[in-house]
């Protein structure tokens, strides 16, 4: 699906103001220009695949920020284009050009697979064209390849691992293996781990990988136990995560071994793990569980308008609308005024379900990671693990 269809109610209504215009001696140009006074927003966003359920909650969650507007983006109407991105790489320029070039977007939010938000990063940079990123967590694009138009309201990929350190070394886990798939997001998730691990005190006595999307785990979880940690600390995703998950067990290494990683170990998979997941240990800038009055209205909103649960998915979709509608409302719907709309963005605090939150000089979150335990197929918030966690913006240089 390249762009969203026009419903019946929008068909009729178009026709009606051709009719109007034809009867008052209107020339059709001015229906045009009155109709592109509307703020054009579009979702380049995975909706088939692995990762079609992370893009509708992406999309779902940034609706629900601006029906909270009344659906406008100061003061004014909003127009959406879609693009299944399919977490193709190799077609991240030309769909990102769609968007771009043929639909005239204001606004592009995108993506979810690092990989394709290089292709979106490039366009932008070249562009100008406004992107929320609210998923993809590679390094370069807060980074070496930074822009001033260019926001995520994510994570960086080595945010969650960089919690990991400080809780590990307080439970005298001095010795661990790293475990995760040989691939961008597994290398820099480790950076995270490996900076904040060291820096507690703790020592890596190995690096364990397999390629990406390797589930052959059974030769690596017999060297961990061969190799004796005190902890074992991963980064894995999806279904990949769940089957590590019970083959942890399964070789015996539940209850010997404690088992912790970044958040997304344990992310949409509590069901597909089982009991095997009880007791495992995460980091991650939201959870579920979170007994805020902030996060229960949201997730009550979000369960009332979409008829299902959020996740932290629906939440970064929703805090994309959030820092938009910022924007928005401080240059009073003047999108093209793009230095006052990139500093209101810049200077904004979201007042987010996973808590307040501001953007770092390179257009990272700097948030709280939360200290997380699985009970009862429930990701449980022990406490936060680090606070108001920025990421390094290393290279990055704007302007």
């Amino acid at each position: 699906m390249t762009q969203r269809q026009p419903t019946r109610r929008l068909v009729l209504s178009r026709s009606a103001a051709a009719i109007g215009a034809a009867s008052t001696g209107l020339l059709l140009p001015e229906i045009v220009r009155a109709q592109s006074n509307k703020v054009r927003v579009g979702f380049m966003l995975p909706y088939t695949g692995t990762f079609a359920q992370l893009g509708v909650a992406i999309e779902n969650g940034f609706r629900l920020a601006l029906n909270e507007q009344g659906g406008k983006l100061g003061g004014r109407e909003v127009e959406f284009f879609k693009v299944d991105d399919e977490s193709e790489p190799s077609k991240g320029i030309e769909n990102a050009n769609k968007l771009v070039q043929r639909d005239k977007v204001d606004v592009l939010v995108g993506t979810v697979h690092s990989g394709v938000q290089m292709g979106i990063q490039r366009v932008a940079r070249e562009s100008g064209v406004i992107n929320l990123i609210p998923n993809a967590g590679v390094h370069a694009a807060t980074r070496q390849l930074c822009a001033p138009n260019v926001f995520r309201t994510s994570f960086s990929n080595s945010q969650p691992t960089r919690a990991l350190g400080q809780p590990m070394m307080q439970r005298k886990l001095n010795k661990a293996v790293w475990i995760t798939w040989k691939y961008a997001a597994g290398d820099e998730a480790f950076e995270g781990f490996k900076e904040s691990y060291t820096a507690a005190g703790g020592t890596i006595i190995k690096e364990l990988n397999l390629p990406f999307p390797n589930v052959e785990f059974q030769a690596l979880l017999t060297e961990i136990a061969a190799l004796k940690p005190d902890a074992v600390a991963c980064f894995f995703a999806g279904g990949g995560a769940a089957k590590f998950i019970r083959d942890y067990a399964a070789a015996g290494l539940k209850g010997r071994i404690p088992l912790w990683g970044s958040g997304f170990l344990t992310e949409g998979v509590l069901e597909a793990a089982g009991p095997a997941a009880e007791g495992v240990m995460t980091t991650l800038h939201y959870s579920d569980s979170l007994n805020t009055p902030r996060n229960n209205k949201f997730r009550l909103d979000y369960a009332k308008t979409f008829k299902m649960q959020p996740d932290v998915y629906a939440v970064q979709g929703y805090d994309s609308g959030l820092l938009l509608i910022q924007g928005a409302n401080a240059v009073k719907g003047d999108i093209a005024n793009k230095p006052a709309l990139i500093k209101a963005m810049e200077g904004a605090t979201i007042d987010s379900p996973r808590g307040k939150w501001t953007m770092s000089p390179s257009h990272n979150p700097i948030q709280d990671m939360y200290l997380r335990v699985v009970e009862n197929k429930e990701n449980k918030v022990l406490g936060v693990a680090a606070k108001a966690l920025a990421d390094s913006g290393a290279g990055c240089r704007m302007g």
